[in-house]
């Protein structure tokens, strides 16, 4: 992962230094923007395989920078948010942010957050390339594509983020059995199930939107205390 480039957007001088001195050390190329607008511009270049974006920025909020990104590329983005503001990584991963880290954050934590991210990337790159299981999944009037990485309900195609794929990915692969959120946690976020943990919610009522918009029959049940069952057929 040498070669891969990062965008911190936060204007906290501070902070991006320590971010830049870890990153840089652990082996990633770190640029730094210290404004929203500024940051949207290079978000937007292309250059970069992962986005770390703070939520409070001068000039363009982080939220919406985050949803007018969202609206012509979908390159991970790794939200930084002050502890304990729930609403921020609500709203942020309801925009299509991939995950989300509390400030103050440890260093190691952050790496093996990126890493974890950027891991599901590589590995969605080369199930297109090369997939060692089906290319084609369809199910309960959804066709998931693993080769050009599309999904279409009823004919009309669903856009979807890189960590939303994965999620739908695995709970169509493993359809008609209940797969606990510390287990999807594990397969997709690479990460164990934290307390008060949010994301898989969040991704989970994402995709069932995104779902409704061309069929309004259930796909993807909660059951609580146990997990998430992708329906085999309505």
């Amino acid at each position: 992962m040498s070669s891969q480039r990062i965008l911190l957007i936060d204007d906290d001088n501070e902070l991006s230094q320590l971010v830049n001195d870890y990153l840089t050390l652990d082996g990633f190329s770190l640029d730094v923007a210290a404004d929203g607008v500024s940051g949207l511009e290079r978000a937007q270049s292309g250059l970069y395989q992962l986005i770390l974006l703070d939520v409070m920025l001068p000039g363009l909020d982080g939220l919406s920078l985050l949803r007018q990104l969202r609206q012509s590329s979908y390159c991970p983005v790794l939200m930084l948010t002050a502890r304990g503001d729930d609403i921020d990584r609500i709203v942020g991963l309801e925009l299509g942010a991939d995950d989300y880290l509390a400030k103050p954050f440890n260093p190691r934590e952050l790496s093996a957050r990126v890493r974890a991210i950027l891991r599901r990337v590589e590995l969605a790159q080369q199930q297109s390339v090369n997939p060692v299981a089906a290319p084609l999944l369809e199910l309960n009037q959804v066709q998931l594509n693993r080769q050009n990485r599309q999904v279409w309900c009823l004919g009309l195609q669903v856009v979807l983020t890189a960590t939303e794929f994965q999620i739908l990915d695995y709970l169509m692969s493993h359809a008609g059995q209940v797969i606990t959120k510390e287990d999807l946690s594990k397969a997709v976020l690479g990460r164990a199930l934290q307390q008060y943990d949010r994301s898989l919610d969040m991704h989970i009522s994402n995709i069932r939107k995104k779902l409704a918009g061309c069929d309004p029959a259930e796909k993807i049940q909660t059951l609580r205390g146990s997990g998430y069952l992708f329906l085999e057929q309505a």
